[in-house]
């Protein structure tokens, strides 16, 4: 098993953060460029990784400021995000992901560099609509 794990600070409350992070409507804009998110229902969306499409679990804590997912029928991989409040506008969001079977997970280097980049994402999202909410 390969797990990897990065996390970020925010200027930001942390339900905003979450609110962004855990959004099924706009994930796509702070997820991996090439993974896309389908969803009819929160919990059972299909996930497009450039050509491939796989079924997947997504679960949303709001009262934990969680989102959890992994692939629903391979088991290959599973990931969570954690928003924690800092202060009343500082927090910070800690996102993890374990691939089980190691021969089909990506290089290690690629999953460092796109978590880094998704919270990069993440980030500008949430400075976003931060400045435009007046916060």
């Amino acid at each position: 098993m390969a797990e990897y794990e990065r996390s970020r600070a925010f200027a930001a409350p942390a339900e905003l953060v979450f609110d962004e992070a855990s959004d099924p409507d706009t994930m796509d804009q702070w997820l991996p460029g090439e993974v896309h998110l389908e969803s009819a229902d929160l919990h059972e969306v299909t996930v497009e990784h450039g050509s491939q499409h796989e079924r997947a679990l997504m679960r949303t804590e709001p009262d934990q400021l969680r989102v959890e997912w992994g692939t629903r029928d391979t088991g290959e991989y599973a990931g969570w995000l954690q928003v924690t409040g800092i202060d009343p506008d500082r927090s910070e969001a800690v996102v993890h992901l374990s691939f089980f079977d190691e021969e089909h997970a990506p290089p290690g280097s690629r999953i460092e560099q796109e978590l880094s980049e998704s919270l990069d994402r993440l980030t500008e999202k949430v400075r976003h609509r931060s400045e435009h909410s007046g916060g």
